[in-house]
């Protein structure tokens, strides 16, 4: 897994550190999963940019996976992150 940055599309407010993995990508539509590095609590859907390890950033949408199993207290629930376009 590489590791990136999340934040606020709003304002631009660093989030958390994130683990991530692409599943699918392409230039024009791409997804993976990721999980918190420290525990934070997330909603889920659009108004987030990631930034990856690379420092290029691009909007996404989070979706909190319910189906994977939580190992620590707190928990660290995995996201599917979805986006479209390139990163910049």
């Amino acid at each position: 897994m590489s590791t990136g940055r999340l934040y606020r599309a709003s304002d631009g407010q660093f989030l958390a550190k994130v683990n991530y993995q692409f599943q699918h990508e392409e230039i024009k539509h791409w997804w993976g999963e990721l999980i918190l590095i420290d525990y934070m609590r997330l909603n889920d859907g659009s108004g987030y940019v990631l930034e990856l390890e690379d420092c290029r950033k691009a909007r996404c949408t989070l979706k909190k996976r319910v189906n994977r199993a939580v190992t620590s207290l707190p928990p660290r629930y995995i996201f599917r992150f979805s986006g479209t376009g390139d990163f910049a």
